[in-house]
């Protein structure tokens, strides 16, 4: 396999506080890989620095041969990193199709045509096979705002993926999402990314959606990767039971949406 995304020696420091501490990590291209680790641990900030919106103080990010330092957020964007935030980011006044148009809009450079630009045939064509890939096409009508968390959840992902992403980064996708709905929002969202080809690297304090659709985990423990490798290794792993997970883990049969 090929590494598409490299971090190389990232350090980051706010003060005396130390974000990240020599943090290495390789993501191969079709990899579904979780960050885990406590509030502060240096997940967010990770990827903060992946994305353009935070810079390290050294070190390197490479997605392919492209250097991702000192890029700003859409540039990056372009390179072909997208990301989720813990709050959906929609507009919520407008209908699902409307927020994917325009979001296809922004991506394809067309968003000066304004509205007139958005009723384009070949982008409606393009947006409602988004709507079809993430199950949103029956909310296709609907007003944003008006939706349940877990369907917000997964427009949000959807109006991402219209820039074509070859990395996804999703920041706690199931974060607000019911216990009744966050496995099969995952499904949805999992199956939709695989189709569309996008490589997949997710933070997430919930166990049980590590263990089902984590492929490989890297454990985060005050700024540095305690430990880094296949899902069920790391989960018992003595210091990430110490410092990130805690209790006892109870495994459930299957891994259901991460195969």
């Amino acid at each position: 396999m090929t590494a598409i995304l490299r971090s190389e020696g990232l350090h980051k420091r706010f003060g005396a506080v130390s974000a990240a501490t020599d943090v290495n990590l390789s993501v191969e291209e079709g990899e579904i890989v979780a960050l885990i680790g406590a509030n502060g641990a240096g997940k967010t900030s990770y990827v903060n620095m992946v994305t353009g919106y935070l810079r390290p103080d050294a070190g390197r990010i490479r997605l392919g041969e492209t250097d991702l330092v000192g890029m700003k957020p859409r540039q990056v964007t372009r390179a072909g990193i997208c990301r989720s935030f813990q709050v959906a980011q929609i507009f919520g006044e407008l209908t699902v199709l409307e927020n994917v148009l325009i979001a296809l809009a922004i991506a394809r450079g067309g968003a000066s045509s304004g509205w007139r630009g958005l009723s384009r045939p070949e982008w409606i064509s393009a947006s409602e096979e988004v709507l079809e890939q993430f199950q949103l096409a029956e909310h296709r009508d609907a007003t944003a705002g008006t939706l349940a968390q877990g369907v917000r959840k997964l427009l949000d992902i959807a109006m991402a993926t219209v820039a074509s992403p070859r990395l996804m980064m999703l920041d706690e996708p199931t974060s607000g999402i019911s216990v009744d709905e966050k496995f099969a929002v995952m499904d949805t969202l999992m199956s939709a990314l695989r189709q569309r080809g996008v490589t997949v690297l997710f933070v997430e304090h919930d166990m049980e959606i590590v263990e089902r659709y984590a492929r490989r985990v890297a454990a985060f423990y005050d700024g540095r990767i305690i430990a880094d490798g296949d899902a069920a290794e790391v989960l018992v792993d003595p210091d990430v039971r110490q410092y990130v997970v805690g209790g006892e883990l109870h495994r459930r049969g299957g891994q259901g949406g991460g195969e």
